[in-house]
């Protein structure tokens, strides 16, 4: 009944104003106006603190799979549309953050939630814009300091042992903004040698010039955890640590140039209680510069075009030493007249290894049928290169191949977007892709070991939709569903490690609204079933005191208690609750 009853409220809302996105366009436009599927995730514009980390937002997206072995981002596999998690690109202010040591470690996102602006998700192929690994599609993490001084203050106490405590610090000024933040989360398991640990710390500098903005962001992150079972019948431990450093300078109003570092350690041991037996030590330094402009081609046109150089340096005691540089250059014309129609053609030639390279074609269309409905489609062409454990790696249970081919990929989707006003929303996109020498781990049998391929044929065939409405009094309610389905050439009776683990069927069912007492709240339900396994149902529910400066907050996961597995042979934890509270010390608009 109070679902019906906030739908029929749903017209009392005010039309909400178009929020602009720049992940799968070349240039800054209206969410409304891209003619690829994509998802905008705005953590700062929650108004109570109803999350704890970042995949508490992409975990509200059907077509995002987060295949977790442990909670709280501690280590999160990511895939989207069925994809591996080496084929899902993850950036940082436009810069890369996949680490070329494995895909396992991608989402070893350096800065904290409270820095973190808006996420967006681009479904599909972004490798005309990004370069290698953007097959299944896109997670950009927008980190900017806030528009007002403030400072926050957060500690929490809860199930397993869980200790939190956060602050951020932040100053604004006509032209300038500075915000510090600091994150520790530790936790002493669910279970034996689950135990974790989790350290961020984050300094962000926005500066405003006659010669155009300046943006520098330093981070690091240290992520020490018991790893038992995540990568066979053992019991292992794990430590990444990462350095981040990053920056973008606007050179008037047409051209941009930038730069970015990342340093990943790796400390891996086989056996805890046994380290003498097999441990591996990995280092990956990663350099990044980027120059990009536009030029204005009359009332409705522009051409874009950029030039990158990127360097990827592993030093191992397992996967040896080796080095791989590649350049690319890349051009779009984007042409559109808003409300109407828009078109997008664009290329991308990469180079690597001795002038051999990877041409990514993409071109996207969008017509708007009636002022509230627009139909789009696409097609792409996508690559990854393999990552260094995929070539070199070698333990009991895994061996690399150096013979491995790149992947490549060619995307096909075509969608309808529905608006009513931004009360209403509704869409449904269609979508195909089909890879060729995709890269997995396959065996003969249980016995045997896991050895890197290529397969010469995949196929990936889905269906997205969903609906959403805001209702009277900031209620939202959200459905999202992805169904899908892959094929792949006969396998000759292997078995495949990641490749088939995606999820046949994805439903998210999300409400979010104020309760008496100026109390915000929160509901998500995940129902998920992953090809040939069981299906399963997570609940989650948040409650926060949205008011004055004293916020108490409770998040409960898991309510259900289901017993579930996103890496096979990895459980994850049951139902638990976390309580905190959140103190607001001051806050003050910038002139």
């Amino acid at each position: 009944m109070w679902i019906i009853l906030l739908l029929s409220l749903a017209l009392q809302q005010p039309p909400r104003r178009e929020a602009i996105v720049v992940t799968g366009s070349f240039q800054p436009v209206p969410l409304e106006e891209a003619d690829r599927a994509i998802r905008l995730l705005e953590p700062r514009a929650e108004p109570a603190p109803l999350s704890n980390t970042l995949i508490d937002f992409l975990n509200r997206d059907s077509s995002v799979d987060l295949r977790q072995r442990a909670p709280n981002n501690l280590q999160t596999d990511l895939s989207i549309r069925g994809s591996t998690f080496g084929q899902t690109l993850v950036l940082l202010n436009g810069f890369r953050l996949n680490d070329a040591q494995s895909g396992h470690h991608n989402m070893d996102v350096p800065v904290p939630l409270e820095v973190i602006e808006r996420i967006e998700v681009l479904k599909g192929s972004g490798s005309t814009l990004y370069g290698s690994d953007a097959v299944g599609g896109v997670i950009h993490f927008v980190a900017e300091p806030p528009e007002a001084a403030e400072m926050r203050l957060r500690t929490a106490v809860g199930s397993f042992g869980v200790n939190q405590q956060r602050a951020s610090l932040a100053g604004a000024g006509a032209w300038w903004s500075q915000q510090l933040a600091f994150s520790r989360d530790f936790s002493s398991g669910f279970r034996d040698n689950r135990d974790y640990r989790h350290l961020s710390l984050s300094s962000l500098t926005r500066v405003r010039t006659r010669l155009g903005s300046t943006g520098v962001v330093l981070a690091h992150a240290d992520r020490p955890f018991g790893a038992d079972g995540f990568y066979g019948n053992f019991n292992s431990w794990e430590r990444t640590r990462t350095w981040y450093g990053s920056v973008r300078q606007e050179l008037g109003e047409r051209t941009e140039i930038g730069a970015a570092f990342r340093r990943h350690t790796d400390l891996f041991v086989l056996y805890r209680d046994r380290p003498e037996v097999f441990t591996n030590r990995h280092l990956v330094e990663s350099w990044q510069i980027a120059a990009r402009r536009r030029e204005d081609l009359g009332q409705n046109a522009r051409l874009h075009y950029g030039v990158e150089a990127l360097r990827d340096a592993v030093t191992s005691t397992n996967l040896g030493r080796h080095t791989r540089a590649r350049a690319a250059g890349y051009a779009a014309l984007d042409v559109r007249a808003l409300r109407r129609f828009s078109f997008t053609v664009g290329a991308r030639e990469e180079v690597y290894r001795s002038a051999r390279g990877q041409f990514s074609p993409s071109a996207s269309a969008g017509v708007w049928l009636s002022g509230h409905l627009k139909l789009r489609g696409g097609v792409s062409r996508a690559f990854r290169l393999p990552s260094f454990t995929d070539l070199y790696y070698h333990d009991p249970a895994n061996l690399g191949s150096p013979d491995l081919r790149p992947e490549t990929a060619t995307g096909f989707e075509a969608g309808l977007d529905w608006n009513a006003g931004g009360v209403w929303r509704g869409e449904v996109t269609v979508f195909h892709r089909r890879e060729t020498d995709g890269i997995d781990y396959v065996r003969a049998s249980p016995a045997d070991i896991w050895r890197a391929t290529n397969f010469q044929k995949l196929r990936f065939t889905g269906l997205e939709a969903g609906v959403s409405v805001r209702a009277h009094r900031d209620h939202r309610i959200d459905f999202q569903y992805t169904g899908l389905h892959g094929a792949a050439r006969a396998l000759g009776g292997v078995l495949s490690k990641y490749v088939f683990n995606y999820p046949s069927h994805h439903g998210v069912a999300g409400w979010q609204g104020p309760l008496p007492g100026g109390v915000v709240a929160r509901a998500r339900m995940g129902a998920l079933r992953r090809l040939g396994r069981d299906a399963y149902a997570v609940w989650d529910v948040y409650a926060a005191r949205g008011r004055d400066r004293v916020r108490p907050y409770v998040h409960f996961t898991n309510l259900g208690a289901a017993r579930y597995e996103e890496i096979p042979g990895v459980p994850m934890p049951g139902r638990a609750v976390v309580g905190g509270v959140e103190i607001v010390v001051f806050t003050r608009r910038g002139k």
